[in-house]
């Protein structure tokens, strides 16, 4: 059987200016941050995701096969994807570092927000996930850097990779391990 391709995250620019447009005051990674810690806590993939992630009930429900709509779309396949295909929304590499780091730690401050709303106070974690959301805490009050060399460029990339494991890893203790436990029973 083939496996169709995962879907894959519409633009960042795209994307900025969906969010622009509903004045929703937020950045596009922070917002994509917000919703993958929506997902990973066990929020539903629900069309009207902005206005539960952002917590603004005043903000629309995306149209079918809008930009936000393929979002949480792409989002929601790519968490589920068994081949770790999950990307965050970020500025491409040629970008400046300060940027690029200020937008990882938007994602991160995003990602701690929407994880919170979805999860409740004591979601079911490992002893890894809970180490990793208080690593993600360290790095969404993490300041962006504004000079940087080949260094601060290798170590942005592993910190972005340990965040995309880090949010899969807690999407794996609040949504598949919870679904494989009610699938037991």
């Amino acid at each position: 059987m083939a496996h169709d391709p995962t879907p894959e995250l519409p633009g960042l620019a795209d994307v900025q200016a969906a969010l622009d447009a509903l004045q929703a005051g937020a950045s596009a990674p922070e917002v994509h941050g917000g919703l993958c810690g929506w997902l990973a806590g066990g929020g539903a993939a629900v069309p009207e995701w902005p206005a539960r992630v952002l917590a603004d009930a005043n903000l629309p429900t995306p149209e079918p096969g809008s930009v936000l709509d393929r979002l949480r779309v792409a989002s929601q396949a790519q968490l589920e994807d068994r081949g770790f295909d999950f990307s965050l929304l970020l500025p491409d590499a040629g970008e400046p570092l300060v940027e690029r780091s200020g937008a990882l730690f938007d994602w991160c401050r995003g990602m701690l927000g929407g994880f919170g709303l979805a999860a409740g106070a004591n979601p079911p974690l490992s002893e890894e996930a809970v180490e990793a959301l208080g690593d993600l805490g360290k790095l969404a009050q993490a300041q962006a850097q504004e000079e940087g060399d080949e260094e601060d460029e290798q170590a942005l990339a592993e910190i972005e990779e340990y965040i995309r494991v880090a949010t899969l890893l807690l999407h794996g203790d609040c949504v598949l391990a919870v679904r494989h436990r009610k699938s037991l029973n």
